[in-house]
């Protein structure tokens, strides 16, 4: 069988800008620097694009749900993310790609479903720096350095600086982002200590009751169904991790690598959620911080002013949006170049530099970035998008680790989630209700991203769907599982 495979690939049809038929060159000028990243810094990777949410925008869930509405909302989206963590430390070891979540949803639901989740993952990680780049440019207004205003000159600044450090190399890119990294998870650190000297348990239900909402009291304000309108901002505390498998095609032994990374970037995103939370609203009361741009701040200051320790925690807070905003930077140059040089999207934004950067996939999402954000200011908005688009990928991703299960079990997995197709289950169903619950939260973010989806789709099913390049790993991927599929049948 193994030789008739074999045949099967080689009569695979040749990428169609490819003049010697083979695919050769077409690789070689899409390739980027493997053997970069090891476990510590995808564990680096997977807390940087999670660790801004833990410094503001998680705590606008107590103003929909109250402190035991996001508490709830914070626990099932938690559960949510571990278990479609472990479901993609499997699918990541079986292919290890620069697609992530395209390539898994690719063997698993075809061309359609890999072009659906490529696209969801896109929509999130091109929104989201774009919508932080903003947060940062508020958190330099505040502090004041250099007389320097939000606005258009730091989005700017902001997007040269750290895509040419991206474009200075992968190795480098991933280094700086562990460090920025460390510096805001020590910083959360110290943040709690502070805080929780002003502890009170009082104030973590001292919002008001609305009395007309169903099942309301002193721990549901809003009533049950604020626990789902929090569930956008329960995610915030883990938004991104799923991003770790787009590193693959550039880790180190990304079959051991991978998921040792997933699981402790998740287990300290778990533990930095948890301190977070309970110290933020107990220092000043849910009622005090539930609307505040700087929540940490506010949880220390009080009435009182500002304090050495807040001052700290302003910098740090600007340092984790920093590192969240370079290492979403990275995941979406990743997922737009590996669905490029599969011919989803016009193949020349896959092409590599000398330093093994996808140059055109970095610029290209970073002037879209740019734009949006100097056109609108408005983070929050952005970010609802990318939000939505992010669980339309986690609900395909799940499902593919399902389909998997059930169409291939004996396909080789160097890991296996543990739990199974329960765990995915799980994952998915969570996932959905994640998904509508961002109508819940902004109807207009829900239905931007449907028509940004209605576009692309119509791209794909137009032009690209007839020109998908079959020598791309995911591709080739699939194309082999459909060889051994009809030599069964045979």
């Amino acid at each position: 069988m193994a030789d008739d495979v074999a045949a099967r690939r080689k009569a695979l049809p040749p990428p169609p800008d490819s003049p010697d038929g083979g695919g050769d060159d077409y690789l070689e000028r899409r390739t980027l620097r493997r053997g970069s990243a090891g476990w510590l810094l995808l564990t680096g990777l997977g807390v940087a694009y999670v660790v801004s949410g833990d410094f503001s925008g998680w705590n606008v869930g107590l103003d929909k749900g109250g402190f035991g509405g996001l508490a709830i909302a914070t626990v099932l989206m938690g559960a949510m993310y571990a278990c479609l963590v472990f479901s993609l430390a499997e699918l990541s070891t079986i292919l290890p790609t620069a697609g992530g979540g395209y390539g898994f949803a690719r063997r698993a639901l075809g061309p359609w479903g890999g072009f659906l989740t490529g696209t969801a993952i896109l929509i999130e990680y091109i929104l989201a720096p774009a919508a932080i780049v903003i947060f940062i440019g508020d958190y330099v207004e505040s502090l004041g350095p250099f007389g320097l205003t939000s606005g258009w000159p730091v989005y700017l600044g902001c997007f040269v600086i750290f895509i040419g450090v991206h474009l200075w190399g992968v190795g480098e890119a991933l280094r700086f982002s562990l460090v920025v990294t460390a510096v805001a998870v020590a910083a959360l650190l110290i943040f709690a200590i502070g805080a929780f000297t002003e502890f009170s348990a009082d104030g973590l239900n001292d919002i008001p009751v609305d009395p007309q909402a169903f099942g309301s009291n002193s721990w549901l304000p809003l009533g049950v169904l604020g626990i789902w309108a929090a569930f956008p901002f329960g995610m915030w505390f883990f938004l991104g991790v799923e991003g770790v498998p787009l590193a693959a095609e550039e880790a180190k032994d990304p079959v051991r690598s991978m998921p040792r990374a997933l699981a402790i970037s998740m287990g300290v995103l778990a533990l930095l959620a948890l301190i977070t939370f309970f110290a933020a609203t107990g220092a000043q009361g849910a009622d005090a911080v539930k609307t505040a741009g700087n929540p940490l701040v506010v949880a220390l200051e009080g009435d009182g002013g500002p304090t050495a320790l807040s001052r700290f925690v302003n910098y740090a807070g600007l340092a984790g949006l920093v590192a969240s905003f370079f290492s979403l930077i990275y995941a979406g140059s990743r997922q737009l170049f590996a669905l490029s040089r599969a011919g989803y999207l016009p193949r020349f934004l896959s092409l590599t530099s000398k330093r093994k950067a996808p140059y055109l996939g970095l610029v290209i999402p970073g002037a879209i970035g740019f734009a949006l954000a100097a056109a609108t200011g408005n983070g929050a908005r952005m970010l609802n998008i990318a939000v939505f688009g992010a669980t339309i990928s986690y609900a395909l991703m799940a499902l593919s680790h399902i389909m998997l299960r059930r169409r291939e079990p004996g396909l080789e997995r160097p890991y296996r989630t543990p739990g199974g197709v329960l765990t995915s289950s799980v994952a998915f169903v969570l996932a959905l209700s994640a998904l509508v619950a961002t109508f819940l939260v902004d109807k207009d973010a829900a239905f931007i991203a449907l028509a940004v989806y209605a576009v692309a789709l119509a791209y794909f099913a137009f032009y690209s769907r007839h020109h998908l390049v079959a020598s791309a790993p995911e591709e080739e991927f699939a194309a082999l599982a459909e060889a051994e599929a009809e030599l069964t049948r045979d």
